[in-house]
């Protein structure tokens, strides 16, 4: 266990969750700074997570701002936000934490600051193989050198609009290209191999026939991932959304269609294949169900094993599914596939969906898997098209290093 950490790195106790936020907006005894957050912070009440990303990036600011650069919020200049990335890329080690923890705890009926929680976390790639994690361990990613940039470029530019800062010393740094790394290439998507997810999608069927109590659910979550290709928030409930079977229903031409909310708050409608309506029949008759849902039917589309209600955390979904991806693992161990198994370790719940998009892209209509998956552009569904990249890596197999290769 680490140290208890001093004061200084304890997380701020008038920053909390999204209802306490709402009424700090209008609290005398906080600052007009700490107001001022509150209220920024409370426009992205719309998704758990998002709110959650800023405030931890504006925490993190605070801290650093309060205890090393001795400033306020409206005092920071450009290169003092420079000095904070460089910050953030290499904290002291007693700002780090092993792994994620709750920022509030409660001891003896009160709500007292965790003392395992720290403003930097870090996070093991699942390829690494690292048995044992350090502080030695933490890196910075792009992706969130990327966030900073992002997330508190939007808070300087609503304070900017509110005046209550002269500048937004985000929009002031000149060199971004000194923290982030520009690509030429396009990232490439990761997804399952074929056989990789012939053997998670038997896996799941094995497993639903051995253990229907629990795993007919799993077998579910597994199809829908790849064959709606949802995101892991869509199929968990939240204050936005619960997701419930009658989400699954048919239209007047007899096509059936599943309705979620996704990313930005966007509602959409998603084509149910016909093997996708036979997961779905299966998954409801295992609970007892008719086959079908009848409009406005409230059941949760997920249901808690024990307890009553639907499945909220992202977490539980994860773990469902990596418990799958484990299991096909040693399945592939035990038939000789122990090179694809071994990069099966590094799959994600999210690699379900890119595989979805990138096999029926193959097939169907760009413009159709785009709706389908709610993209917001062609663009983006493009990316799951790699004909080029394939065709780049046979020429390349060709060139020569010395005449008489």
């Amino acid at each position: 266990m680490n140290a208890i950490p001093s004061p200084s790195i304890c997380p701020s106790p008038w920053l909390g969750d999204i209802h306490k936020i709402k009424e700090l907006r209008t609290d005398s005894s906080l600052s007009t700074e700490e107001r001022s957050i509150a209220e920024f912070l409370y426009s992205y009440r719309g998704s758990h997570a998002t709110f959650n990303a800023y405030r931890r990036e504006i925490e993190r600011l605070l801290l650093w701002a309060n205890h090393y650069a001795h400033k306020s919020i409206g005092q920071l200049t450009h290169l003092d936000m420079e000095q904070f990335i460089e910050f953030c890329q290499k904290p002291p080690k007693s700002w780090i934490g092993l792994k994620q923890s709750p920022r509030f705890i409660e001891h003896e009926g009160t709500i007292i600051p965790n003392p395992e929680w720290r403003p930097f976390v870090v996070f093991r790639a699942k390829s690494t193989g690292v048995s044992k994690l350090t502080t030695a361990h933490y890196q910075l990613s792009q992706k969130a050198v990327q966030a900073i940039f992002s997330i508190l470029g939007s808070f300087f530019s609503f304070l900017l609009q509110e005046n209550k800062v002269q500048a937004n010393p985000m929009a002031q740094i000149r060199q971004k290209s000194k923290f982030i790394r520009q690509h030429q290439h396009k990232a490439p998507i990761r997804r399952l191999s074929e056989l990789q997810w012939s053997y998670v999608i038997e896996t799941a069927e094995q497993m639903a026939k051995k253990d229907p109590h629990h795993h007919e659910r799993t077998l579910f979550i597994m199809s829908a991932l790849y064959g709606m290709y949802l995101r892991i928030s869509e199929l968990a409930a939240s204050s936005r959304w619960i997701p419930q079977m009658s989400d699954f229903a048919q239209d007047h031409e007899g096509n059936w269609w599943f309705t979620t909310v996704g990313k930005g708050n966007k509602e959409r409608t998603i084509t149910v294949s016909q093997a996708m309506l036979r997961a779905f029949k299966r998954y409801r008759e295992s609970l007892h169900l008719p086959p079908l849902p009848v409009p406005g039917e409230t059941i949760p589309l997920l249901s808690k094993t024990k307890g009553r209600g639907p499945i909220e955390s992202t977490r539980q979904i994860r773990a469902i599914v990596q418990y799958c991806f484990d299991e096909a693992i040693e399945c592939m161990k035990i038939d000789g596939f122990k090179e694809e198994a071994e990069q099966l370790k590094s799959a994600t719940v999210h690699w379900l969906r890119h595989t979805g998009i990138s096999e029926d892209v193959k097939h169907r209509p760009r413009e159709h898997v785009r709706d389908d998956a709610g993209h917001a552009s062609m663009m983006t569904t493009d990316r799951y098209i790699d004909d080029a990249r394939q065709e780049r890596a046979r020429s390349g197999k060709n060139k020569v290093i010395k005449p008489d290769d």
